[in-house]
């Protein structure tokens, strides 16, 4: 009797089935696109760039690796190893929602990104004209030979990353 519960068990245990779902870590966005999106202005041109946290509401204690998206606050101790991770405690999502909220979850349960609930279709065009008259007015500056001081240009970035966030909420 034994051995049969032991040959049953074997077998199915070498029966793979595949998962309706999983985590592709490689559909994860880009760290520098991802924090900008967020609304947060990285500043720094080396593999770390500094931010806000958050976290604890310091104006520039967060370090993000541009590469990896790791990240830590050096005031407050807040880190995480990718933009998943930081997903995940800054929005209190647990694993599977902040993977499908990121585009990162396939199979038969995807969902696709979507906009931030409550805005309607006007209230998207309107922040998109005032966005891109912003990003209109540093371009024609920049045309022009006139660089924007650091504070305007991390406006711009992020001024462009809602841009692309509308208009993939459109799609």
């Amino acid at each position: 009797m034994d051995s049969l519960r032991h040959s049953a068990t074997a077998q199915a245990r070498q029966i793979p089935t595949p998962p309706d779902s999983a985590f592709d870590r490689s559909r994860l966005p880009d760290p520098i696109s991802y924090f900008e999106n967020q609304g947060f202005a990285l500043t720094g041109r080396g593999k770390w760039r500094t931010t806000r946290c958050d976290f604890h509401g310091g104006s520039d204690s967060m370090r993000v690796n541009s590469h990896s998206g790791g990240w830590c606050c050096m005031a407050c101790g807040a880190k995480g190893g990718d933009v998943l991770a930081f997903h995940m405690q800054h929005l209190g999502l647990d694993f599977v929602q902040a993977a499908r909220d990121l585009g990162c979850w396939t199979g038969a349960n995807v969902q696709r990104p979507r906009a931030p609930a409550g805005l309607s279709a006007a209230d998207a065009l309107e922040l998109a004209a005032f966005e891109l008259q912003l990003a209109m007015i540093v371009l024609s500056d920049a045309r022009r030979g006139v660089l924007p001081p650091d504070p305007d240009w991390q406006r711009f970035l992020q001024a462009a990353g809602r841009v692309q966030m509308l208009a993939q909420g459109a799609q």
